[in-house]
């Protein structure tokens, strides 16, 4: 990755963290406003519940980033969980485009081609180890 790939995710995060319920509300509606069809994957009926979850996640994700031997197996349990709830490898590129807009509508003029290229990159790496595991036997 490139060196300021992780420093400019943490900051943004930083920046989304005071909004992470509003930007849960935006993500979940540019994500199935993108696809509808994902709607039934998502088990959970309390949807504030869910994008709470989701926050801390992504929150636990970007604070790990420096620390990859703990993050790996965490994102690859997260890839074969997610395959059992029949996420397909095309859902992971759907997620991306909802979280980059989440993260443009919610950094706004702070969302510049940097910091929209490093999400890029880092999410690119963290779906790419959770799709590897969801095809490797359990």
């Amino acid at each position: 990755m490139n060196p300021n790939t992780v420093p400019l995710v943490i900051r943004s995060w930083a920046q989304v963290a005071p909004i992470a319920r509003e930007a849960a509300v935006l993500f979940y509606g540019n994500l199935f406003s993108a696809d509808p069809s994902l709607k039934p994957l998502f088990r959970s009926q309390n949807m504030e519940a869910q994008g709470a979850r989701l926050m801390q996640m992504i929150g636990a994700a970007v604070g790990k980033l420096n620390d990859l031997p703990t993050l790996v197996p965490i994102l690859q349990q997260l890839g074969h969980r997610h395959a059992d709830y029949g996420v397909q490898d095309a859902h992971y590129a759907t997620v991306g485009g909802a979280l980059l807009k989440t993260l443009g509508q919610g950094l706004g003029a702070a969302f510049t081609p940097e910091v929209e290229a490093a999400w890029t990159e880092v999410y690119g790496v963290m779906a790419k180890v959770m799709m590897e595991a969801a095809h490797a036997p359990a």
